[in-house]
């Protein structure tokens, strides 16, 4: 029975890449002319809801969303929540109505068809190599100038100790938010772990839950209250993750 289980788990994720698949290709023209400049990306970014929106209940996911505080059309945020699965990036662009673009990890850029649009519209980081990250902080500079939200995973990756239930957090957000004195937005992903998990035989259709908690303001702050404000998110996620309750 319990082969049969992962046989039918294996087979249901391999569903989540066709659901990948399907608007990409239905879409290939307008997300080329959408990426062509970064003035259509408001119009891309749309698409990419959709897209997000349509595999989530495509795999039997439910997004259930809590707001403490609603994010202002036209203003820019630091955007950061715990990583725990592939499905973070759909549950963000389904949670976060604002346009915001991506900081990640370049690996994904070799997912077949997914990759080559991540690469064109999300800034890409190299975490070995010192002169990416210098890159990507001078692109996110640019985005926030223009009055894009920036998302970031601060824990730099998913945890590989399934016993961590939220890692350290990197500076490269906290750095930005303070340099740019946009508020910080801490978002909290309580299932995507269980949901959909790396371990390719595990997972099961349900439901998702998000909190988006009060911002975290960074008016008046300088670099040397970095490590301050870091922790301070931290924790705030780290406590409803422990709470476990979407109240």
């Amino acid at each position: 029975m319990h082969i049969l289980r992962s046989f039918l788990v294996v087979l249901w994720r391999i569903w989540f890449y066709i659901l990948m698949a399907i608007p990409i290709i239905v879409f290939f023209p307008f997300l080329l002319l959408f990426t062509s400049r970064t003035r259509f990306y408001p119009q891309f970014f749309m698409i990419a809801r959709w897209w997000a929106y349509f595999i989530l209940y495509g795999m039997g996911f439910f997004p259930k969303i809590k707001r403490e505080r609603k994010l202002v059309k036209g203003e820019s945020y630091m955007l950061v929540a715990n990583h725990t699965s592939m499905t973070d990036i759909m549950l963000m662009l389904v949670a976060v109505k604002n346009p915001f673009v991506f900081v990640g990890k370049k690996e994904l850029a070799k997912i077949p068809l997914f990759g080559y649009f991540y690469k064109r519209t999300c800034i890409l980081v190299d975490r070995q190599n010192q002169r990416s990250r210098k890159e990507v902080f001078d692109s996110a500079q640019r985005r926030l100038n223009n009055g894009t939200s920036i998302c970031i995973f601060p824990e730099g990756g998913v945890p590989d100790d399934t016993c961590v239930l939220l890692d350290n957090f990197k500076d490269g957000a906290f750095r930005l938010a303070i340099d740019h004195q946009i508020p910080i937005v801490p978002i909290v992903f309580y299932d995507n772990k269980k949901r959909f998990p790396y371990i390719f035989t595990k997972g099961s259709p349900g439901k998702m839950r998000v909190k988006i908690k009060e911002f975290i303001p960074t008016k008046g702050l300088v670099q040397q209250n970095k490590k301050e404000v870091r922790e301070q998110t931290r924790e705030v996620i780290l406590q409803e993750l422990k709470s476990g309750r979407l109240s």
